[in-house]
């Protein structure tokens, strides 16, 4: 069970063709879809006393795919497809000569550099979405999400096909949501990104991260409250996150230099693209017990990224390092902001992979 399955099942039970109830969820006519940005399974879980509402909902867990990062979730949960075929995979990749920074959408270690129009997001990203699909079977279908989020390259990549409200806080996210249930057949994916940030910066688990999670609790509490009757919420995430603590630097490591012509991904999920074979073994060895390093092949061959086409195939990267336990590789040069996070995911643990699919019926 997969993030890229959660759509097309709420869309069965509004007659899309072709969306098939996979996980089993119970059906509505109008269906709130929350994904709160860093809400892992485990982390509900661990502190569930922050998140009483949430935590007392039905549900089941559910994984975020590999990367376990905001982007390829997104993509996912857009398009019903894993990284290996919607090709968005992960927070900087390769499309080309380009190293594409997907939430920015612009060139990674660049904010400036808008990409949008070199690398147009409705190229990169060719499938058709879910919300296509459901507003052409006539379902009313809404994004209601912040307000930069409304013409950035991975809305329109990923999420296009809806009519977009833009939300400057929890207030208008949560009313904008409620009201975008007022047609018979209606379909709104709500979108809320401050707990992954509180957790990037302070730490999944540390007071800050959960005042903001029982802020959250709270959002999805009033969301439900003023559902209209045969309404659904639906809460989800993007993926976990840990505290990490055992830090490599790529960029004072030479040795992890040679061959390596350029190094895409995040902390936690690197993609190497070489020119030379060593590479593997060399970080192989220089990594240890503290990454699963794998060849291209070999990752695809695990069935990592699911079924991969060719979209995907190149911006994997000619090698690919998966870190385990709390262990990151950073750069501190190139990239200062992320390479000092406390909070961090990508990778394929249990803590970064398990996601809630929890929901609330309205009476």
């Amino acid at each position: 069970m997969t993030i890229a399955e959660v759509v097309p099942s709420l869309l069965s039970g509004l007659d899309v063709p072709g969306a098939d109830n996979t996980l089993d969820l119970p059906s509505a006519r109008r269906v709130v879809l929350l994904l709160v940005d860093g809400l892992g399974h485990e982390l509900l879980r661990t502190h569930a006393d922050h998140a009483p509402f949430l935590a007392a909902l039905p549900g089941r867990e559910s994984s975020a795919g590999f990367p376990s990062t905001t982007a390829t979730s997104l993509a996912s949960i857009g398009t019903g497809l894993l990284s290996g075929e919607h090709g968005i995979v992960g927070y900087t990749f390769c499309v080309g000569d380009e190293v594409l920074n997907a939430l920015t959408w612009s060139r990674a270690g660049d904010h400036h550099h808008d990409l949008r129009k070199t690398l147009v997001p409705e190229v990169v990203q060719p499938h058709p979405t879910l919300f296509e699909r459901a507003a052409a079977a006539g379902v009313a279908v809404s994004a209601v999400a912040p307000m930069n989020h409304r013409t950035s390259g991975l809305t329109r990549a990923v999420l296009r096909g809806s009519w977009f409200r833009g939300t400057a806080g929890f207030g208008d996210l949560a009313l904008g949501a409620v009201a975008a249930l007022g047609q018979d057949r209606a379909f709104c994916y709500a979108y809320h990104a401050d707990l992954d940030t509180i957790g990037h910066f302070y730490g999944p688990g540390s007071d800050e991260w959960l005042l903001q999670l029982e802020f959250v609790d709270a959002l999805a509490e009033r969301i439900a409250s003023r559902l209209p009757r045969d309404s659904m919420l639906v809460v989800t995430a993007d993926h976990g996150m840990i505290t990490t603590s055992d830090r490599i630097d790529f960029d004072t490591e030479p040795v992890l230099w040679e061959g390596v012509r350029v190094i895409a991904g995040e902390p936690r999920v690197r993609y190497l693209h070489t020119g030379s074979a060593e590479v593997l073994d060399v970080w192989r060895e220089f990594l240890g017990s503290r990454a699963d390093v794998l060849s291209r092949e070999e990752a695809v061959d695990a069935g990592w990224f699911g079924p991969v086409g060719p979209l995907a195939f190149d911006r994997i990267g000619d090698v690919v390092v998966a870190m385990k336990g709390s262990a990151v590789v950073v750069r501190s040069q190139a990239e200062p902001v992320l390479s000092n996070l406390k909070g961090i995911h990508g990778s394929r643990t249990r803590a970064e992979l398990a996601i809630p699919v929890l929901f609330h019926r309205s009476s």
